[in-house]
């Protein structure tokens, strides 16, 4: 393994923090956001050019919004708000907080990190317009396949998307499965990338997140005793609180307190934070030499695998595929989509820059490649690219618009993810 070199500044100079002016509180969750085109459409899709037909489809899908993990996820904000209630410390704010608290941990009891009703939704709804959109692919004779982890949540993700799909086109059919046998491309376990993120992410961040969390004031609004919330209250809450809180946008009924809690300040802080810490876990930088995308490159090789089988058939086909976060971040940041792959050196160049969390791995995420042929010329394959239902870019030159040459993204990919090395 190559030595790891670790470039990063600590003070955000106000420039760069303007980048978030436009976030709105659900987003600034960060990949607890639920998915933002369920009750909005997406940006609407440019043409292909005259003549190109699509007729293959790869994607890689998060899971939808979901319980959180563990259970002192949940017991933790309760249990210490539960001390300054019982010293008689809490405002109204405070009661009001922990009352939800209480309810949401309930609630909790067997469902941790389950599918929520919203996450369902997010799929059906995904699936639907992917047949929409692409009639000529979801098609009765179509070849279709679905995979998922072994992971429940993203088995019934799979099954929502699924039910989308056959809502509008009710003849097609989908080979499915999730498999262990599947794992070594659908969830790869790349021990050595995940070394090299440990390491760095114990030097870099600790320094980075005291440098950014100089606002403590949410405190204050919840409990009325300055001295017994830092001594008895505050430690282990955060980031709990944060994330309980935050996710309560990702279940029917659960009360909105994040911005009563929180403070804009805080909730940019902590949305800093986690930011970082997703940038470390699969984007490209000198700070982990470039390492974290290519934990994907299994990924990349069965889509471009797939791929060419479907060049080869006369059928339309579509390959979907159901995860999680961790993936989607480094196949897209891999594949150099969006702008996402660009390399970022420091944190705080982070902070200014494009790559924010809540756009690349919201609830429900997804990465769509759509695949053009010109009948006239079944050689000539154009793809365009989508993350989360938007148009974006892709490396090199556009044919037009959006729309590129696979015969040439194909040679880079190949050439990318053949030329690494574990030295």
């Amino acid at each position: 393994m190559k030595k790891i070199f670790v470039f990063f500044l600590l003070i955000c100079p106000l420039w760069a923090c303007a980048q978030l002016e436009n976030a709105t509180g659900y987003e600034l969750a960060g990949n607890l956001l639920a998915y933002p085109y369920v009750e909005v459409l997406p940006p609407a899709q440019t043409p292909p050019p005259d003549g190109y037909v699509p007729f293959h489809m790869e994607h890689y899908g998060r899971h939808g919004s979901r319980w959180l993990l563990g259970p002192e996820d949940y017991l933790v904000p309760v249990k210490n708000l539960e001390k300054a209630e019982k010293a008689g410390k809490l405002t109204h704010l405070g009661e009001k907080t922990l009352k939800a608290l209480r309810e949401i941990e309930k609630e909790s009891h067997g469902r941790l990190g389950e599918l929520s009703d919203k996450g369902a939704i997010q799929h059906q709804t995904i699936g639907s317009r992917m047949a929409r959109n692409f009639p000529e692919i979801f098609t009765p004779e179509a070849d279709l396949t679905a995979k998922s982890t072994t992971v429940i949540r993203c088995i019934i993700s799979m099954t929502n998307a699924l039910e989308g799909i056959q809502n509008v086109a009710p003849g097609v059919h989908f080979d499915k499965d999730a498999s262990q046998a599947d794992m070594w491309f659908m969830n790869y376990d790349d021990k050595p990338g995940w070394a090299v993120k440990d390491s760095v992410a114990a030097i870099v961040l600790p320094p980075y997140r005291d440098s950014i969390m100089v606002t403590d004031t949410y405190l204050s609004r919840l409990v009325t005793d300055a001295y017994f919330a830092r001594d008895s209250v505050a430690p282990g809450l955060l980031p709990r609180m944060y994330w309980v809180l935050g996710n309560t946008q990702s279940h029917s009924g659960q009360p909105w307190l994040f911005e009563e809690v929180f403070s804009r300040e805080e909730l940019e802080e902590n949305w800093k934070s986690g930011n970082a810490g997703w940038f470390i876990h699969g984007g490209n930088s000198k700070l982990t030499n470039g390492r974290m995308p290519f934990v994907q490159r299994k990924l990349l090789g069965r889509i471009i695998e797939r791929t060419d089988s479907a060049i080869a058939s006369e059928k339309p086909s579509a390959n979907l595929r159901f995860g999680h976060d961790g993936i989607l971040v480094s196949i897209i940041t891999l594949m150099e989509v969006g702008g996402y792959g660009d390399e970022i050196n420091s944190l705080t160049e982070l902070e200014n820059s494009p790559w924010k969390d809540y756009e690349i791995i919201p609830m429900a995420g997804n990465l769509q490649l759509i695949f053009y042929r010109n009948p006239d010329n079944k050689d000539d394959i154009l793809v365009k690219a989508m993350v989360n239902e938007r148009e974006v870019s892709m490396p090199g030159t556009p044919v037009i618009g959006p729309y590129y040459s696979w015969n040439n993204l194909r040679d880079y990919y190949l050439s990318k993810i053949n030329s690494f090395s574990e030295k």
